[in-house]
């Protein structure tokens, strides 16, 4: 009898401590960790909660353990429940994982260096047009190639025309009637004043204007005074020294009035055009100075801004700024790409390394450091950017460090936590040793197809997310998503491609 009754007891005790082990998970124990098990979530439905291991049943994966001490269920510090929606709290060793990286904001002046592809072009004010001062027929040309370099006063082709030997005529009898009209440098003087008031339209003043309106130069029309011969020929000369940049006759073709002959560039000193963006504009002046380079040679010319006005490229938002330079030994030719250096002196101010910048083209944000491993999203007024810099007007101060690695991974969180959250920062941390080398957030996001709290971090690592209509959207599980598409307007093979990866 005594040992029925010790044996009942024995049973009634372990049958008390089942219970009590059944019925209290709180005093379960992880066997590897040795840390208490507060319960069992579903890693997709972190609502979802059972006192012991298994499978979730929505999305099939392991249950996973929540621990007394995991510090991703402690409630937000006073700390950081004061800082604005947004606010990101980092641990040291999730910021190296993410290779976070921080630099200060300074205040300085600087001068920085404008490098830009510039074209070379002649100065308009030193290219000359040749044209036709009636109709006619090309008799020769004379080695008057494209690119060829010319002298003043070469003959390049001669031509005949009716109409100039009438005139020519006249200026011969003019001549003759007025002794020393023409003097030997081929000055037009007269023996006496209002001599040619008394000779008319017939005067040799009138012929010699005419002459040269019909396309005579001074050159032939001085041989001519000299000689006393009528030409055969009307010689089409060079009007300076300089390279032929087109020739539109041939011997033996007829010409019009008005048409273009040749056109002749001095190349002695030419324009560079630079294209530049409109900011940097305010900061390159007239009359300053700059560097050409030539790509080949090894050279550098000085070249100087003009005083024009620089020319704005409909919506490029860049500007072409014009550079003087002068070409001596004719160095630069037309259309040649040379690289430009301008130097810049940049006034004092506050910037930040350009990585830093978060620009989405309405608003630009930066991410402050507010204490150990917690950052804030800051809105600013940006000014000028140069090289890796960038000029920050309102909303930091000097001293104060930024985000300047990884930016857009805590501006992403930052983003995706702040809705859901409202005034208490994003926290991420690193899970529990059981499951290392990943993240566990703080806050949950809402999944758009069966509504329950899902933590984005885990549904990336699942593939369980959509880009859609520049929203991105995270899911429980794959039945969602694919619930999700099917319901959304359009066709789900359209929106295939936005799937983040």
């Amino acid at each position: 009898m005594r040992r029925i009754s010790i044996t009942a007891a024995v049973v009634a005790a372990i049958a008390m401590s089942y219970g009590i082990g059944r019925y209290h998970p709180h005093s379960q124990t992880d066997g590897t960790a040795g840390l208490h098990v507060l319960y069992y979530m579903d890693p997709m439905h972190p609502a979802y909660k059972a006192d012991k291991p298994g499978i979730a049943p929505d999305c099939g994966m392991q249950l996973e353990p929540v621990f007394a001490g995991d510090a991703a269920n402690a409630p937000p510090s006073p700390a950081l429940a004061q800082l604005p929606a947004g606010a990101v709290s980092i641990d040291g060793a999730t910021q190296r994982l993410l290779g976070i990286r921080l630099a200060p904001v300074e205040r300085s002046g600087a001068t920085r260096t404008i490098r830009v592809v510039g074209r070379v072009v002649p100065e308009d004010t030193r290219v000359y047009r040749i044209n036709s001062g009636m109709d006619g027929f090309i008799r020769e040309t004379y080695n008057d190639s494209v690119g060829v370099h010319v002298r003043k006063d070469q003959k390049l082709a001669s031509y005949y025309a009716p109409e100039i030997l009438s005139q020519a005529s006249g200026f011969l009898a003019a001549n003759a009637r007025v002794p020393g009209a023409v003097g030997n440098d081929g000055a037009r003087t007269v023996p006496f004043p209002g001599a040619l008031s008394k000779q008319g339209v017939g005067s040799i003043l009138g012929y010699t204007d005419r002459l040269r309106n019909l396309g005579m130069s001074d050159v032939q029309i001085k041989r001519m005074a000299e000689s006393g011969q009528l030409p055969e020929n009307i010689d089409v000369v060079a009007p300076t020294d300089g390279f032929i940049l087109a020739r539109n006759i041939t011997p033996g073709q007829h010409f019009e009035r008005n048409m273009e002959f040749y056109r002749i560039a001095d190349l002695s000193r030419v324009w560079v055009i630079a294209e530049i963006y409109q900011q940097e504009a305010p900061y390159l002046r007239p009359g300053g100075l700059a560097k050409i380079a030539l790509r080949d040679q090894g050279r550098q010319l000085p070249a100087r801004i003009t005083e024009s006005l620089p020319q704005s490229e409909a919506g490029g938002g860049t500007v072409k700024l014009r550079l003087e330079v002068d070409n001596p030994a004719f160095t630069l030719r037309t259309d040649m790409l040379v690289d430009v250096e301008m130097p810049v002196r940049l006034p004092p101010a506050i910037s930040v390394p350009l990585d830093a910048l978060v620009d989405s083209g309405a608003r630009a944000r930066v991410y402050v450091e507010r204490g150990e491993g917690i950052f804030e999203p800051r809105e600013v007024e940006t000014g000028w950017r140069f090289g890796e810099r960038v000029e920050i007007r309102k909303g930091v101060q000097p001293g104060e460090r930024v985000v300047v690695a990884a930016t857009f991974l805590v501006d992403s969180e930052s983003r995706l936590k702040a809705p859901a959250a409202g005034p208490a920062p994003a926290r991420i941390t690193d899970r529990p040793a059981s499951t290392p080398g990943h993240l566990a957030v703080a806050n949950t996001v809402k999944d758009p197809s069966c509504g329950m709290p899902v933590e984005p971090a885990k549904a990336a690592a699942s593939g369980n997310t959509l880009a859609y209509h520049g929203s991105t959207y995270y899911f429980c599980s794959s039945k969602c998503k694919q619930a999700f598409q099917n319901d959304s307007p359009g066709s789900a093979s359209r929106r295939q491609g936005d799937d983040d990866d």
